[in-house]
Protein backbone atom coordinates (compact mmCIF):
# COMPACT_ATOMS: atom_id res chain seq x y z
CA UNK A 1 0.00 0.00 0.00
CA UNK A 2 1.34 3.34 -0.93
CA UNK A 3 0.33 6.73 0.32
CA UNK A 4 1.35 9.82 2.17
CA UNK A 5 1.10 10.36 5.86
CA UNK A 6 1.86 13.44 7.91
CA UNK A 7 1.69 14.35 11.53
CA UNK A 8 0.98 17.80 13.00
CA UNK A 9 2.50 18.63 16.34
CA UNK A 10 1.18 21.71 18.07
CA UNK A 11 3.87 23.94 19.52
CA UNK A 12 3.08 27.19 21.28
CA UNK A 13 -0.63 27.24 20.49
CA UNK A 14 -1.62 27.41 24.15
CA UNK A 15 0.79 30.29 24.78
CA UNK A 16 -0.48 32.14 21.69
CA UNK A 17 -4.09 31.72 22.80
CA UNK A 18 -3.22 33.10 26.26
CA UNK A 19 -1.57 36.13 24.64
CA UNK A 20 -4.62 36.74 22.45
CA UNK A 21 -6.84 36.46 25.52
CA UNK A 22 -4.56 38.96 27.24
CA UNK A 23 -5.12 41.44 24.41
CA UNK A 24 -8.88 41.07 24.68
CA UNK A 25 -8.74 41.87 28.40
CA UNK A 26 -5.96 44.48 28.19
CA UNK A 27 -6.34 47.77 30.08
CA UNK A 28 -7.00 50.05 27.11
CA UNK A 29 -7.12 53.15 29.35
CA UNK A 30 -3.31 53.25 29.16
CA UNK A 31 -3.41 53.36 25.35
CA UNK A 32 -6.20 55.97 25.38
CA UNK A 33 -4.21 58.17 27.78
CA UNK A 34 -1.21 58.02 25.45
CA UNK A 35 -3.32 58.89 22.43
CA UNK A 36 -4.95 61.74 24.37
CA UNK A 37 -1.57 63.22 25.29
CA UNK A 38 -0.34 62.84 21.70
CA UNK A 39 -3.38 64.62 20.18
CA UNK A 40 -3.36 67.28 22.92
CA UNK A 41 0.26 68.17 22.19
CA UNK A 42 -0.28 68.11 18.43
CA UNK A 43 -3.27 70.46 18.78
CA UNK A 44 -1.37 72.80 21.09
CA UNK A 45 1.53 72.87 18.61
CA UNK A 46 -0.90 73.68 15.80
CA UNK A 47 -2.16 76.71 17.76
CA UNK A 48 1.25 77.80 19.02
CA UNK A 49 3.42 77.24 15.95
CA UNK A 50 2.19 75.73 12.70
CA UNK A 51 -1.00 77.82 12.28
CA UNK A 52 -2.58 75.19 10.03
CA UNK A 53 -5.61 72.95 10.06
CA UNK A 54 -5.16 69.23 10.70
CA UNK A 55 -5.33 68.81 6.91
CA UNK A 56 -2.37 71.20 6.54
CA UNK A 57 -4.25 74.26 5.18
CA UNK A 58 -2.94 77.59 6.45
CA UNK A 59 -5.38 79.60 8.57
CA UNK A 60 -6.73 82.87 7.22
CA UNK A 61 -4.81 85.85 8.65
CA UNK A 62 -6.59 88.08 11.15
CA UNK A 63 -7.26 91.81 10.64
CA UNK A 64 -4.84 92.82 13.40
CA UNK A 65 -1.98 90.98 11.75
CA UNK A 66 -1.10 89.33 15.06
CA UNK A 67 -0.44 85.67 15.88
CA UNK A 68 -3.54 83.75 14.83
CA UNK A 69 -5.47 82.11 17.74
CA UNK A 70 -2.68 83.05 20.14
CA UNK A 71 -3.24 86.47 21.67
CA UNK A 72 -2.76 85.36 25.29
CA UNK A 73 -2.13 81.63 24.89
CA UNK A 74 -5.36 80.81 26.74
CA UNK A 75 -6.78 78.69 23.90
CA UNK A 76 -3.59 76.64 23.65
CA UNK A 77 -3.48 76.08 27.42
CA UNK A 78 -7.17 75.11 27.47
CA UNK A 79 -6.71 72.14 25.13
CA UNK A 80 -7.32 69.08 27.26
CA UNK A 81 -8.49 65.52 26.85
CA UNK A 82 -10.60 62.91 28.61
CA UNK A 83 -9.64 59.29 28.03
CA UNK A 84 -11.60 56.17 28.92
CA UNK A 85 -11.27 52.50 28.09
CA UNK A 86 -12.91 52.96 24.69
CA UNK A 87 -12.62 56.63 23.71
CA UNK A 88 -10.57 59.81 23.77
CA UNK A 89 -12.14 63.28 23.57
CA UNK A 90 -9.90 66.30 22.92
CA UNK A 91 -11.13 69.88 23.03
CA UNK A 92 -11.42 73.18 24.86
CA UNK A 93 -13.94 74.42 27.39
CA UNK A 94 -13.49 78.08 26.46
CA UNK A 95 -16.67 79.83 25.29
CA UNK A 96 -14.97 81.17 22.15
CA UNK A 97 -13.27 77.91 21.14
CA UNK A 98 -16.13 76.73 18.93
CA UNK A 99 -16.33 79.85 16.75
CA UNK A 100 -12.61 79.66 16.02
CA UNK A 101 -12.92 75.98 15.06
CA UNK A 102 -16.13 76.24 13.03
CA UNK A 103 -16.32 79.91 12.04
CA UNK A 104 -19.55 81.86 12.16
CA UNK A 105 -21.12 85.24 12.75
CA UNK A 106 -21.21 87.07 16.05
CA UNK A 107 -24.38 89.19 15.92
CA UNK A 108 -24.42 92.96 16.36
CA UNK A 109 -25.08 94.09 19.91
CA UNK A 110 -25.05 97.10 22.18
CA UNK A 111 -22.49 97.06 25.00
CA UNK A 112 -23.20 99.02 28.17
CA UNK A 113 -21.24 99.27 31.43
CA UNK A 114 -22.19 96.72 34.08
CA UNK A 115 -21.12 98.50 37.24
CA UNK A 116 -19.92 101.95 36.20
CA UNK A 117 -21.43 105.06 34.64
CA UNK A 118 -19.40 104.71 31.43
CA UNK A 119 -17.19 102.39 29.43
CA UNK A 120 -13.51 103.35 29.25
CA UNK A 121 -11.16 102.29 26.47
CA UNK A 122 -8.27 103.64 24.41
CA UNK A 123 -8.54 104.68 20.78
CA UNK A 124 -5.30 105.70 19.12
CA UNK A 125 -3.59 106.08 22.51
CA UNK A 126 -6.33 108.44 23.76
CA UNK A 127 -8.66 107.47 26.64
CA UNK A 128 -12.32 107.56 25.57
CA UNK A 129 -15.47 107.29 27.72
CA UNK A 130 -18.86 106.23 26.39
CA UNK A 131 -22.23 105.37 27.93
CA UNK A 132 -22.62 102.56 25.35
CA UNK A 133 -21.03 101.18 22.20
CA UNK A 134 -22.84 99.60 19.27
CA UNK A 135 -20.79 96.64 18.07
CA UNK A 136 -21.39 95.56 14.46
CA UNK A 137 -21.77 91.90 13.59
CA UNK A 138 -18.50 90.13 12.93
CA UNK A 139 -17.96 87.12 10.68
CA UNK A 140 -15.17 84.85 11.86
CA UNK A 141 -13.56 82.47 9.37
CA UNK A 142 -13.15 78.85 10.42
CA UNK A 143 -9.66 78.11 11.67
CA UNK A 144 -9.84 74.39 12.48
CA UNK A 145 -7.30 73.41 15.11
CA UNK A 146 -8.99 70.24 16.39
CA UNK A 147 -8.71 67.03 14.41
CA UNK A 148 -6.18 64.46 13.32
CA UNK A 149 -3.49 65.21 10.78
CA UNK A 150 -1.95 62.42 8.67
CA UNK A 151 1.11 62.66 10.97
CA UNK A 152 -1.15 62.29 14.03
CA UNK A 153 -2.72 59.16 12.53
CA UNK A 154 0.70 57.66 11.85
CA UNK A 155 1.82 58.36 15.43
CA UNK A 156 -1.39 56.85 16.83
CA UNK A 157 -0.91 53.70 14.74
CA UNK A 158 2.73 53.39 15.85
CA UNK A 159 1.77 53.93 19.51
CA UNK A 160 -0.98 51.31 19.21
CA UNK A 161 1.36 48.81 17.57
CA UNK A 162 3.94 49.40 20.30
CA UNK A 163 1.30 48.96 23.01
CA UNK A 164 0.08 45.72 21.40
CA UNK A 165 3.60 44.34 21.00
CA UNK A 166 4.24 44.84 24.71
CA UNK A 167 1.11 42.79 25.46
CA UNK A 168 2.12 39.79 23.35
CA UNK A 169 5.78 39.51 24.41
Amino acid sequence: MSGVAFEVKEQGLTEALLKIEGIANAPTEELAEGIGRLVQESTRNRIRSTKTSPAGAAWKANRAGTAILYRSGALERSIDYVASADSVVVGSGLVYARIHQMGGTIPARKIEPRSAKALAFKVGGRLVFAKSVNMPSVTMPARPYLGLSPDDLTKIILATESWLSELVQ
